[in-house]
């Protein structure tokens, strides 16, 4: 592919950018500081298979630095995953709480209140850094009510943005607030390569004089999952794996679970199977890229001094507990995510166990260019020092909160009449996957003394489900029936305390830690109260 390159500037940007340097007092210390790469793939598991076809990343990232084992997002689902990514924040503080404009996605009111504090503008406009992106942002991004493409969000020093959702071909990309309308030609449409050859553009004519900062956001794995020509073969003998929780009913599990038929039919297998191998294929291409820019900063002399990112916006299932195939569920399958870092004082073949979420991303970032978290009001917390093998688990983090809000409406899909008003996300045999009331707050905790997740429901149960995630990995049984009324309390404290957090307060101890001693006086009553609350926040 040779066309729909990165635009080379003329001898007279060139000249104008020097001057620019010149005049801000740009050092050649600060030409010393690593650059940052972060890979974002849309839709990537881990739980079930999702780095078997990515052997190049494995090997080029995986392989020469650190792979966490319990990375995990803040809501399993486009728009408010990539919104925490952004902002270092949890939901609850960003207030995008689906994909939907209505949600907050991309809406006038995000671009207010937080893609100016988003850590590429404090990337750019404090730590001195040039800034890429190219591919998929947010998935009303381009919207006629957002600003349309001619919006590029603030700190990004070179914008190429693809309109609303994932595509492969016949798309519009934003260049600089400028529309470019691809086709269906695929030596010079297939998105995945277009993004490949605008990256490696990027690093041959970007200025020398400064550190960069590069966002590359595939849509593969994403649906329509359409592979390149030369990978549509790949992966023919290849079904779904068949889990222990693959085909069961989860009869113990919220009504939007139960709802599911078990054993799926004949055909839906069928049709999961086959979009499970269009996902490995499309990620071939991925693979592909990952090469690409790691071979060229090798070229360049630049891979030493670049930290390499690789994760996903969330995680996916096809099958699980007889649901065909999406990614908004609280379970392991949906919300743990691949995370693999290589880069400076990173050792290779590193595998950690301490517990990361995607609103960590930021605040990393910030650390390794320089600036100073604490000056943000970021959730996250930088896990360099763990990468760096200079914190250990004693001092670390013991949960994260997982947070979601339906997006069903109150008119009934015409897929599924007889569930009535409220279900969205609707496949054959009318099994839904997502509804209005599919909104819930988890606590996921991974400590010395405790590997749990512990889930609450803003519905008319108030509906719980508690998983011990050492003695049951597959979510097959809900213990929140059995377990002590003591911990039921305990971990409604601490789900209502990391549901009211904001910066600092999200980075405290878990009620797991010997450091925090749970004091009954201080419960909370009514579950209600926090939903209300989370609600009246995002509008």
């Amino acid at each position: 592919m040779a066309s729909n390159r990165f635009c080379p500037p003329t001898l007279l940007s060139f000249l104008l950018i020097c001057v620019t340097l010149w005049s801000s007092g740009v050092s050649a210390k600060s030409a010393q500081r690593p650059n940052i790469v972060l890979i974002l793939t849309d839709d990537l598991d881990i739980v079930i298979g999702g780095l078997s076809p990515l052997n190049k990343a494995k090997k080029l990232i995986g392989e020469e630095g650190i792979s966490f084992t319990n990375a995990f997002v803040a809501s399993p689902l486009c728009c408010p995953s990539r919104a925490s990514i952004l902002t270092g924040k949890y939901p609850h503080n960003h207030h995008v709480i689906n994909n939907t404009l209505e949600g907050n996605c991309s809406s006038k009111a995000w671009q207010k209140s937080e893609e100016a504090n988003a850590f590429p503008a404090l990337l750019r406009a404090h730590a001195g850094y040039q800034t890429f992106f190219a591919g998929k942002y947010l998935n009303q991004y381009g919207h006629s009510e957002a600003g349309g493409v001619e919006h590029v969000p603030p700190g990004w020093s070179h914008w190429i943005g693809l309109e609303k959702n994932s595509k492969y071909y016949n798309y519009t990309l934003s260049v600089n607030g400028k529309a470019q309308k691809h086709g269906a030609d695929y030596s010079k449409d297939y998105l995945t390569d277009v993004l490949a050859n605008m990256s490696l553009d990027f690093l041959q004519y970007k200025s020398s004089f400064q550190p960069f900062f590069m966002m590359v956001s595939t849509p593969a794995p994403h649906s329509p999952w359409t592979a390149a020509p030369q990978y549509q073969n790949s992966f023919n003998a290849t079904k779904a794996p068949r889990d222990p929780n693959f085909n069961v009913h989860g009869k113990d599990k919220h009504w939007l679970i139960r709802q599911a038929k078990t054993p799926m039919s004949n055909s839906s297998v069928q049709f999961l199977d086959d979009a499970f191998r269009k996902r490995w294929r499309t990620l071939l291409s991925v693979d592909d890229l990952v090469e690409k820019i790691v071979k060229t900063l090798e070229v360049r002399g630049e891979l030493d001094n670049t930290y390499i990112f690789f994760t996903s916006d969330n995680g996916y299932h096809t099958g699980q507990f007889s649901l065909p195939m999406d990614k908004r569920q609280l379970y392991e399958f949906d919300i743990r995510v691949p995370l693999m870092v290589r880069g400076p004082n990173i050792k290779p073949n590193q595998t950690s166990q301490m517990l990361v979420a995607n609103v960590d991303l930021g605040p990393t970032i910030l650390d390794i260019a320089g600036y100073n978290v604490n000056k943000t009001q970021m959730d996250g917390t930088s896990f360099l020092p763990v990468m760096e093998g200079k914190m250990n688990s004693s001092s670390w983090r013991t949960d994260i909160l997982v947070e979601y809000e339906g997006e069903g409406n109150n008119v009934s899909d015409p897929a599924c009449p007889l569930l009535g008003p409220g279900v969205s996300e609707c496949f054959p045999d009318c099994v839904c996957e997502d509804s209005y009331n599919n909104t819930y707050a988890c606590v996921r905790t991974v400590a010395a003394s405790a590997n749990l997740q512990y889930c609450e429901f803003d519905d008319n149960q108030v509906f719980v489900e508690v998983y011990n995630m050492t003695a049951d990995p597959y979510q097959l049984t809900n213990i929140a029936d059995s377990i002590g009324q003591d911990f039921l309390e305990k971990m409604n404290h601490r789900l209502m305390m990391l549901q009211s957090c904001s910066g600092q307060s999200c980075r405290t101890p878990g009620v797991y830690d010997p450091r925090y001693k749970f004091d009954p006086r201080q419960m909370f009553t009514g579950r209600s109260w926090r939903f209300n609350r989370l609600r009246q926040t995002m509008k």
